[in-house]
Parts: structure tokens; sequence; C-alpha cells
């Protein structure tokens, strides 16, 4: 059980990498008005996206379930995180859509609004943290 737990956290590790840098490269790509600087930007997020940030998703479900279903991990905090997981796997799907807005030059949002969005992943870490190692019910 302790290799899927540490696989499941190394690539929740990764997930969260992307889910903190892919919308501050949306901040600054929503800043740059020089060609050459937004097309680099589109690599650079279709690159993270589908590189690291979809795999590391998929891999953190997958040895997510493992311990759960595997192993019977349960408990109320448990509904709460999967609840969380639910959230970040919907806030994800957005920074596809998002990413395909800029891909298409179809951006319709300041850099404040990815300055605040991208905050909330921060938010729900700390919770999902505090469930998992706490696990207050």
């Amino acid at each position: 059980m302790l290799w899927i737990k540490s696989l499941h956290i190394i690539f929740m590790v990764t997930w969260f990498a992307g889910l903190f840098y892919l919308p501050r490269l949306f901040v600054y790509h929503a800043m740059s008005d020089d060609a050459s600087g937004i097309e680099r930007f589109k690599v650079m997020e279709r690159k993270l996206y589908y590189g690291i940030m979809t795999p590391g998703a998929v891999l953190t479900i997958l040895f997510g379930l493992w311990l759960w279903l595997g192993y019977g991990i349960s408990g109320g905090w448990l509904h709460a995180k999967l609840a969380l997981v639910i959230v970040l796997i919907g806030y994800h799907l957005y920074c596809g859509r998002l990413l395909a807005d800029f891909k298409y030059d179809r951006n319709r949002h300041s850099h404040v609004y990815y300055r605040w969005f991208n905050e909330i992943p921060v938010v729900i870490l700390i919770v999902v943290v505090i469930l998992v190692v706490v696990k207050p019910f």
C-alpha cells in the first residue's frame, strides 16, 4: 500500500504543479501583445496541459482509486476530499477550455481574472491536505 500511496502523492504533486503554473502562464499570455511572445505562450501552455497536467491528473486519480477501492480507505473526510477532487477535475477541464480560447485567439478575460483564478487550487490543496492528515471527521 505504501508504494501506491507514494505514487499517488508523486502524481498529485505533478498535477498541482501544472494547476498552479498554467493559470500563471495565462496571466502573462493575457498581458502579452507581441506575436512571437503569444505563440511561445501557446506552445508552453499546450505542453504543460497535455504533457504534464493531464497525465498527472489521470495517474493521481488512478492511484487514488486503487487506494480507496483496493485498500478500503474510508471516512467522512474521504467524502469531502472526493468532492474537492471532483471540483479539481472541473477546474482542470475548464483550464483546457481556456487553453483552447487562447489557442484560437479568443481570450475574453484580463490578467486580473487569471490572477484570481490561479488561487482556486491553492485553497483546495490546503483543505485536502488538512482533510487527509487531520481527518477531522
